[in-house]
């Protein structure tokens, strides 16, 4: 702790939003590049709190308190290694994460938290700048063959740890480009995809070898897959979207979120000159207030939408944390994220009941009505019916699991009432062999999990393979429930 008295000299302060009208007209980034001088200011506000829940709060078990004193002492480089020592990826997690570690500061209690992602993000941008993220192969190989089904974060982090330990990894990958929802469902002004390209070099320098096109279950089946590797780790997400069974859901203009958000970003890879699902000229209704919606909303700012509508069944939160909910819960509060800032309208605790279409089946309206939560049920109020006039709905209620397709099948891998791939403490499915990691095991949840149970499940892959690991292993599946 460099300034003990750090905490009590500076208020929070983030980088500045670009301007709304500026934004609104590329797909860059939002945020103005840091100021170095106001990242050192920002670290020094971490305090020698003496138990740093941070550490609880944060899945990887980053070394928050370390890396913000070295960052205020502008010791940037021994900063970016204590960084990646715990996270394969800081510059994804500085990006997207929704920061744990920042609902645990201890700061938190009376003042607003350390701003813990943002630092991580100038950490690791510092890093790359400099040239201190160089590929680190192994020393000398194993002999093995691992195959990772899916390229999102979990299946990124195993394979790197995997490869570090010299086993030889391939990475099969059913979309044209590695990344997984990084790549197609991320929007590019939350991370540019030049951030997921720089780190598929340095992995790919570490030996690891990339398929794409390759659908496991059909372009190659379960037993051919179990025949060419010694151990294979399933990190295939949770795709399987939740959807909205009401009259009118086949009209033409409703939408999942994830069949509207990857061709918008097929268009800034230079897949596509336009969006077959756009919102220009539109008025849109996003259901559902999650990120996913929210991603959906600055996309349709872009995209020129005449109007935006969000939809949320849940009441408005408050704006600051009520008797019910101290610290260090997570905070249940009024998030408003850089796509709110730019336009629409939010509207909670609403149902859809209806889609209305006309007489050549193209959607025109929804029919909905205000509910309020009695005895766990949300019960519609009376009198509080409405139609709201549209042209598109997106879909953003969230994922219910993996798929059950050929893959799953093929492996006959048992599964759990919630509809994830079963598993042991060591992240062993029922299937010999058969790892799983990330949300295909765990169910939707955040990034950060995604990298430590990707970690993690390295860990328990090269155990198996070799009788010992060296390998971190941040959490367990039981740990892991109970945080």
């Amino acid at each position: 702790m460099g300034d003990t008295t750090g905490f009590l000299k500076h208020g929070r302060e983030l980088p500045r939003r670009r301007p709304v009208a500026v934004r609104i007209s590329d797909w860059r980034e939002v945020y103005e590049p840091a100021d170095e001088a106001v990242t050192r200011t920002q670290a020094s506000r971490c305090m020698d709190c003496g138990i740093p829940f941070c550490h609880s709060g944060c899945p990887l078990g980053n070394l928050i308190p370390e890396w913000n004193d070295l960052v205020y002492r502008d010791r940037w480089h021994e900063a970016a290694d204590r960084l990646h020592a715990t996270n394969n990826f800081p510059e994804f997690t500085g990006r997207l994460c929704p920061a744990p570690c920042e609902a645990s500061c201890v700061l938190g209690i009376s003042q607003e938290p350390v701003t813990i992602e943002q630092v991580e993000k100038e950490i690791a941008e510092r890093a790359w700048d400099r040239g201190w993220v160089p590929p680190l192969p192994a020393d000398r190989p194993t002999g093995k063959r691992v195959a990772v089904v899916g390229s999102g974060p979990a299946g990124l982090a195993a394979a790197q740890q995997l490869t570090r330990a010299g086993h030889q990894v391939e990475v099969l990958e059913r979309a044209d480009r590695i990344g997984g929802l990084l790549r197609y469902g991320i929007p590019e002004f939350k991370m540019e995809k030049r951030v997921i390209d720089r780190r598929i070099e340095q992995l790919r320098a570490e030996g690891i070898v990339f398929r794409t096109g390759v659908e496991v279950g059909v372009d190659l089946s379960a037993d051919e897959l179990r025949a060419g590797y010694d151990a294979v780790l399933l990190a295939g997400g949770a795709t399987a979207w939740r959807d909205l069974a009401i009259p009118g859901r086949d009209l033409a203009g409703v939408h999942q979120a994830m069949e509207y958000l990857p061709l918008a970003n097929r268009v800034q890879q230079g897949d596509l000159a336009r969006s077959p699902i756009s919102a220009a000229g539109k008025r849109v209704v996003i259901i559902g207030g999650g990120d996913t919606g929210a991603d959906c909303l600055g996309t349709a700012h872009r995209q020129g939408a005449v109007s935006v509508h969000q939809f949320e069944i849940l009441a408005r939160p408050p704006q600051v944390r009520s008797e019910a909910n101290p610290w260090p819960t997570w905070p249940v509060l009024l998030r408003t994220g850089s796509a709110h800032e730019e336009g629409g309208e939010r509207v909670f605790a609403v149902n859809t009941e209806r889609f209305l279409g006309d007489s050549e089946g193209r959607l025109r309206a929804l029919r909905a009505h205000q509910v309020e939560l009695l005895d766990g049920r949300f019960v519609p109020v009376p009198g509080s019916d409405f139609e709201l006039d549209c042209e598109l709905v997106l879909l953003a209620m969230g994922f219910s699991g993996p798929e059950r397709g050929a893959l799953l099948a093929g492996l006959g891998v048992e599964l759990t009432d919630r509809g994830t791939v079963a598993r042991d403490a060591g992240f062993a499915t029922s299937v010999d062999g058969v790892f799983v990691a990330g949300d295909m095991g765990r169910g939707q949840s955040l990034i950060v999990w995604a990298i430590a149970e990707g970690r993690s499940a390295a860990a328990a892959v090269d155990r198996w393979l070799t009788g010992q690991s060296t390998l971190p292993a941040p959490i367990t599946p039981t740990t892991a429930a109970q945080r």
